[in-house]
């Protein structure tokens, strides 16, 4: 059976032992950090060894009502998204299966 996922009073009991810190000072150091991604998240935010918040344009396409069946019309948006880094993908194990080489002639 899988593990739950942290809360987040366990994340910050972990970082301010792990790093000799206060748990005032983790909370702290981590609304911080998530205040500067959402400043910043439409240039594209870094999160060193984790990943990147990219902004998106997503295109208007047509959508279907599931409760009715009706086919409707969604706009254009921007959307946030996460790209996880190579490091973590490789570090969790979730690189996945490696491109096959091209066969070529010679």
């Amino acid at each position: 059976m899988a593990d739950k996922s942290l809360t987040q009073s366990q994340i910050v009991d972990q970082l301010a032992t792990s790093n000799g810190l206060t748990k005032v000072q983790v909370r702290a150091f981590l609304e911080s950090q998530s205040a500067l991604a959402y400043k910043h998240a439409k240039n594209g935010f870094t999160i060193p060894g984790l990943g990147k918040l990219v902004l998106v344009n997503r295109k208007a396409r047509m959508g279907r009502n599931p409760a009715t069946g009706e086919s409707i019309k969604i706009p254009a948006k921007k959307v946030v998204k996460f790209r996880v880094a190579k490091a973590a993908k490789e570090a969790i194990g979730g690189a996945g299966p490696k491109k096959a080489a091209k066969k070529g002639k010679k």
